[in-house]
């Protein structure tokens, strides 16, 4: 998955590295300290340490499962996908176990709540970079588009939901219901995070305005914002009228000087306005 635009390779793999690293601080000092347990093979990690520690000190080091689990799994999607789909997935792994292995842990708070919250940002910014840098850590998401080959009629989020719900499930049994329902807590805020990562911080709202001055109402959007507008042919259905709706795109402090001076200009007319998740050009992020 392709979505760094231009960055130059170097920082490509910054974010890879950056945001590994993040993720083995979330998973080492919040995650396994407290013993929640969110899916992916660091939940099973989690689960095979708290397994062993009769058998084998303080039980099997994370990095050990992690890196154990992910073998077999790039083998075989080197084999079926070929060698360029794990290229970047194989840098994001052998990143988050070497983090694993050589980051110092400590319990974060004795908190769940807190526990879940500061854990589920971490490890959701890590993952937003990594994705950022066009790489994955293997994993779940690796296997699921192996199973995925063999499952046509499954889609590969639908076998990630199955997996990490019954690791998540495992957990429940190993350690209790309470930290598994803060675990669902820290899985939702690492969605949330990561996708917003992802999509773009930045948000800005795109306007449709239909007013009969769209002449004024355009002058003003150049002059007093300094953006650029779009005039779009559009018909009324209604009264069969041919019309100019005119589309927009605004930072968030801008909007409400915008509709002011659209109230000004047309008290009558029509604005809707949505998000816009990202916006790349001139006067908002570079390409």
């Amino acid at each position: 998955m392709k979505i760094t635009g231009k960055k130059p390779w170097y920082m490509e793999y910054l974010l890879i590295i950056v945001g590994t690293a993040l993720m083995a601080t979330a998973i080492t000092s919040c995650f396994d300290a407290a013993g929640l347990v969110t899916g992916g093979f660091s939940g099973i990690s989690i689960l095979v340490k708290a397994g062993t520690k009769s058998l084998y000190g303080n039980g099997i080091p994370l990095w050990v499962t992690n890196l154990v689990l992910n073998i077999p799994v790039f083998l075989l999607a080197a084999k079926i996908k070929g060698i360029a789909f794990v290229k970047k997935a194989l840098l994001g792994d052998l990143s988050l176990t070497v983090w694993l292995a050589v980051l110092p842990a400590w319990k974060l708070s004795g908190d769940f709540l807190l526990v879940a919250l500061y854990g589920g940002l971490l490890q959701g910014v890590g993952i937003g970079l990594v994705f950022l840098g066009g790489g994955t850590t293997g994993g779940t998401d690796l296997l699921a588009a192996i199973i995925q080959n063999f499952m046509r009629h499954y889609s590969i989020a639908q076998i990630m939901q199955f997996v990490d719900g019954a690791v998540v499930l495992v957990g429940m049994y190993v350690f209790g219901v309470e930290r598994a329902l803060y675990a669902i807590i820290a899985v939702y805020l690492v969605t949330k995070v990561s996708d917003g990562i992802i999509e773009g911080l930045k948000f800005s709202k795109s306007v449709y305005i239909i007013t009969e001055k769209p002449d004024e109402v355009s002058r003003m959007v150049m002059e007093d914002l300094d953006r650029g507008i779009t005039g779009i042919s559009a018909k009324g259905m209604y009264s069969g009228q041919d019309k100019l709706m005119l589309f927009c795109v605004v930072g968030k402090k801008e909007l409400v000087h915008l509709k002011e001076m659209i109230d000004e200009i047309d008290p009558n007319a029509f604005v809707i306005v949505g998000d816009a998740r990202e916006v790349h050009g001139e006067g908002f992020l570079e390409k």
